[in-house]
């Protein structure tokens, strides 16, 4: 067994109790969108659209953050830096987001998995996040 590691997990409940966190801050910023929540290996476990979201494409645009942050170990904000400050080579990364909007999710140091938001701004997008990532530690 000494070559084998503990490995945590994202439960179900983890990500309704993350995505119940945003949607509620989403809803007190009177804005709508969509909120996903990914497993490490970027599996979909929960997508919420909420009623008028700003964008169909959002239904896209946040399981693809999550998935990106996790995957990437970083937020999905990173991505797009980096191409703003000239590594273009970064768009042709397949079947990523590279927008702001997911973060990775860390626990006890390791990544196991994202979320992500779609709005209709990058600063709206961040802030429910946060506020989804926030409600797993409390």
């Amino acid at each position: 067994m000494a070559q084998l590691k503990e490995k945590k997990v994202l439960t179900l409940a983890a990500a309704e109790k993350m995505i119940a966190a945003a949607k509620a801050e989403a809803e007190r910023n009177h804005i709508a969108g969509v909120i996903a929540v990914v497993d490490d290996g970027g599996w979909l476990i929960l997508l919420l659209r909420m009623d008028d979201a700003a964008f169909v494409a959002s239904v896209e645009l946040a399981p693809g953050k999550a998935r990106t942050a996790a995957l990437f170990k970083k937020p999905s904000q990173a991505l797009e830096e980096s191409i703003n400050r000239g590594r273009v080579a970064a768009v042709t990364a397949h079947d990523f987001i590279e927008m702001q909007g997911g973060l990775p999710i860390v626990v006890d140091g390791q990544v196991i998995g994202g979320i992500g938001a779609s709005f209709a701004t990058p600063e709206d997008d961040v802030k429910i996040a946060r506020a989804g990532l926030a409600a797993l530690t409390e």
